[in-house]
């Protein structure tokens, strides 16, 4: 049973209601405060997660080639679509009071909170570990920090926020359900490797939600998938040549 999975959808669901009723009471001094200390809780989360790095030129050549392809097909681009779908899709549903930010601004800050809630390295390999042992602790972690997060954010985009529950859930569960095929073919390394990779992101979102460096995250987003058969490689191959 994906226990944690559905209570990280609901957080983001919950938090995005809370915040359509609470924007109109947060200054934006409040709102923007706290968004810098998600930034924070979220460089906090990477930092750790590079720091179990086991390969570093395996994850730093993923997390470089990942980025290249992710800018050739235009990853972002279509993500910024399919966010620009769901803001359609939402605007039907609720209306957004919020005329303070741009349209540019608006798009670039939703593609922030969909990376960050969808492709988390600490959502994906919690999603995996949970597929495979029941472990539902890395899963409902995040979802405390999801919670505050969605609430801040529906505040400046509003419902469209709580949509991306929709996505998150159909990607998640997707990971939980192959963990069974995914988690047997991997080893200690690789696994330490791939949260490296997820921290990396995690960092650059980060920098993104404190509006630091708009960094591209959601190009970044291929290096976790290439990071595996990099880091076997790397292991299994290389590493005793050089050695």
């Amino acid at each position: 049973m994906p226990v944690g999975i559905l209570i990280n959808a609901l957080s983001i669901v919950a938090g995005g209601l809370i915040g359509l009723f609470v924007e109109d009471r947060l200054d934006l001094d409040f709102k923007e405060n706290l968004n810098m200390i998600f930034g924070v809780c979220a460089m906090g989360m990477g930092i750790s997660s590079v720091m179990l790095m086991r390969n570093m030129p395996a994850v730093i050549f993923s997390v470089v080639i990942g980025t290249a392809i992710g800018l050739m097909i235009h990853l972002g681009d279509r993500i910024q679509k399919g966010a620009g779908m769901m803001q359609n899709v939402a605007s039907k549903i609720v209306t957004n009071k919020n005329t303070s930010i741009s349209e540019e601004e608006f798009m670039t800050t939703l593609v922030t909170v969909i990376v960050l809630f969808c492709a988390s390295g600490t959502g994906i390999y919690g999603s995996i570990v949970s597929g495979m042992t029941g472990d539902h602790s890395i899963l409902i972690a995040k979802s405390v920090l999801d919670l505050f997060t969605a609430m801040i954010f529906a505040c400046m985009l509003g419902g469209v926020v709580s949509l991306i529950a929709i996505p998150q859930l159909i990607i998640f569960l997707a990971l939980f359900f192959c963990a069974g095929l995914i988690y047997p073919m991997t080893t200690p390394e690789m696994i330490d490797d791939f949260k490296a990779a997820g921290g990396f992101i995690m960092l650059a979102t980060a920098f993104r939600m404190m509006k630091v460096k708009m960094f591209p995250t959601a190009d970044m987003i291929p290096a976790m998938v290439l990071v595996f058969p990099v880091s076997w490689i790397w292991s299994t191959w290389i590493l005793p040549l050089v050695s």
